[in-house]
């Protein structure tokens, strides 16, 4: 019963993270103007993580109680502290630099956002298969 919980669990969190990636960014940024948008997102993207971060150390559990402590561990393991990155250090620099104007370091420091989105959801979709 419990694996069939972390396997609810993963695709949770997958899906979470395509409903956002796919619906929630796009038709913010194609309906709201720049400002509401940008506030929006703000208020948005630390809850994603945050519960994306707790169902993670929610599947970290069950892989411990269950004593799998193989490569399906580890590769939550990874994505959690990716979540906690994302939103602890990632996205206050996102912020900084939008605020600051510093378009460069914000182009950057977003494209590498995108880029770790991506390596969790492959990772997911890894432990689905």
């Amino acid at each position: 019963m419990i694996e069939q919980i972390s396997i609810y669990l993963t695709a949770m969190i997958l899906g979470i993270m395509l409903f956002f990636s796919f619906v929630i960014a796009p038709v913010v940024f194609t309906t709201l103007d720049e400002n509401n948008a940008r506030k929006f997102i703000r208020r948005i993207f630390p809850f994603y993580y945050k519960v994306n971060l707790g169902l993670s150390l929610i599947l970290l559990l069950t892989f411990l109680i269950t004593s799998r402590l193989g490569m399906d561990f580890y590769l939550i393991l990874i994505i959690a502290i990716l979540f906690a990155t994302s939103n602890y250090i990632l996205m206050p620099l996102i912020n900084k630099f939008r605020d600051e104007k510093q378009d460069k370091k914000f182009k950057y420091s977003h494209f590498i956002s995108v880029i770790i989105n991506f390596i969790q959801m492959i990772f997911l979709v890894f432990l689905l298969i």
